[in-house]
């Protein structure tokens, strides 16, 4: 409670006040001795002018501590020592009671005057603490930056009294105020701003509005990345309290950089819930799908080979049904492995095999999608064994040979080939045609994404998604590009590992005579 007092006492109490306060407690004494003094010996009275010494020392500082020693020595030797109402000094030795009287008070109303201040930077600094802490507890249950500005603006303002304004950046890196209170804090150049935060060192600048005081302008360093600024209006003689300021940006950062975080994690839950959903609308619908398609294609099947014939027109009428129906079976094979792959991480089957089987498996299944389309292979005989799941990659190559096909101009031939290199394999698959838009090369393996969105090729977008998620499940790479040649390619790499050795069956030695 004292400690409170002495804080705001110099606030409240001009400075006129605190010495009329000394001269006041010298009065009050000397009216308090004056009856007694026949009672009391000249050391008596010295005590209690030395003790109003260390109350004015106590409650209004060194200044009037010093006017209290000199104004009790001069009224001590007026009113208490003989010859009475009178400075005539009649024994020597009282010249030396008057010296240590003034030495003595001069002391003790100092060391009275700096423990008085150091309670008072005690108790502004354990307000302060206790300021921060609750403000730091404020903080961590925020759940909006704007909460945040309301917190720290209602410190700063209890504190201080000093207005603020919190500046986050925003999507393209400005920094934006949370809150304007306008009037309440002067304008900041927004160099001035950008300068502080890339900087990251705090900068005192002149408010400009004739009261003299300073803009200190703090930057919001957070673990990753600087998070803005916080602007704080001080008086001109706040330069004590920096420390205090740096501790309470440091508090804002974190808060800050919580609630970033706490926005990136709900962003990327909704997106894996939405993920999940997607996958199981995808299966249950490829499920409920594929048996229908299964018999339409049957049914038309049987209609184009079964007897009796039928007329021409219904014959070509039940081929085009029966390949319409392969095409979208097709499809919904491609969404169905696409949620499979989707649910949860692959199973792969690996075995050490020849690439060329593989080729050869897709182009073999592929059979009349790839007519007109004449298919070149090259460098696949000197490629070394890989280490991958025959079915899985047999899937890529089949979509990558298919979707080379549906955008290529008829008669445009489709060239295979690969690249072996210190660490991978890779292999290459070129189309003719226009290639790929610049701007999608990386997009076209995004799920439902083409790279034409305007075309009457018939698709979904979702064969270059599967392709990617079983080439990352092999731990490969794959990428789009355009040639300079003209087309488009699609590259996939796969690891190349090392092959387990081949132990050859050892020969029976023939007899050395015979």
């Amino acid at each position: 409670m004292l400690s409170s007092i002495l804080l705001t006492e110099d606030r409240k109490r001009p400075a006129g006040w605190r010495y009329g306060l000394a001269v006041l407690a010298c009065g009050v004494v000397v009216a308090g001795l004056l009856p007694f003094r026949t009672h009391l010996d000249l050391p008596n009275t010295v005590m209690f002018f030395l003790l109003t010494v260390v109350v004015v020392a106590l409650m209004a500082g060194r200044g009037p501590a010093v006017l209290a020693s000199v104004l009790g020595v001069a009224l001590f030797d007026f009113l208490f020592v003989p010859p009475r109402f009178s400075f005539e000094v009649s024994h020597a030795p009282h010249l030396l009671t008057f010296a240590v009287m003034l030495v003595v008070s001069l002391i003790v109303g100092q060391l009275t005057a700096g423990l008085r201040a150091q309670a008072s930077e005690a108790a502004r600094r354990e307000r302060v603490a206790r300021g921060l802490y609750g403000l730091a507890r404020e903080l961590a249950g925020a759940v909006g930056v704007e909460q945040v500005d309301e917190s720290v603006a209602r410190f700063l303002q209890e504190q201080w009294s000093a207005p603020c304004r919190l500046l986050l950046p925003t999507a393209d890196e400005h920094l934006q105020a949370v809150h304007e209170r306008g009037g309440v804090i002067p304008a900041l150049d927004v160099a001035l701003l950008m300068k502080v935060r890339d900087a990251q060192r705090p900068l005192q600048v002149p408010a400009g509005d004739g009261t003299g005081r300073q803009v200190h302008v703090l930057p919001l360093l957070g673990a990753t990345r600087n998070r803005g600024v916080l602007a704080v209006v001080l008086a001109e003689r706040a330069d004590d309290i920096g420390p205090l300021l740096e501790a309470l940006a440091a508090l804002v950062s974190t808060a800050v950089e919580r609630l970033h975080f706490v926005e990136v994690a709900q962003a990327a839950q909704l997106e894996a819930v939405s993920e999940r959903l997607r996958s199981s609308i995808l299966s249950a619908f490829s499920h409920d799908v594929r048996t229908p398609l299964t018999a339409l294609y049957g049914l038309a099947d049987s209609l184009v080979v079964g007897p009796p014939p039928l007329p021409d027109q219904a014959r070509d009428i039940a081929e085009a049904i029966r390949d319409q129906a392969l095409r979208v079976n097709g499809m919904v094979g491609n969404l169905l492995d696409m949620a499979r792959l989707q649910t949860g991480p692959v199973s792969l089957r690996k075995e050490w095999q020849p690439v060329e089987e593989v080729v050869g498996a897709s182009l073999k299944l592929l059979g009349s999608a790839l007519e007109g389309h004449p298919v070149r292979v090259a460098g696949l005989a000197d490629l070394p064994l890989l280490e991958f799941d025959a079915v899985l990659i047999e899937r890529v190559l089949c979509n990558l040979f298919e979707n080379a096909a549906k955008y290529s101009p008829p008669g445009a031939a489709i060239l295979l080939d690969a690249a072996v290199g210190p660490l991978t394999v890779e292999l290459r698959v070129t189309s003719g045609g226009g290639g790929f838009p610049p701007d999608k090369l990386e997009k076209v393996f995004d799920l439902f994404e083409r790279g034409h969105a305007e075309t009457a090729v018939v698709g979904m977008g979702i064969g270059l998604a599967i392709c990617r998620s079983i080439v990352e499940a092999h731990g490969g790479a794959i990428r789009a590009f355009n040639p300079p040649e003209g087309g488009g390619c699609v590259a996939f790499c796969l690891p190349r590992g090392t092959p387990p050795l081949i132990e050859s069956e050892a020969l029976p030695l023939e007899d050395e005579l015979g």
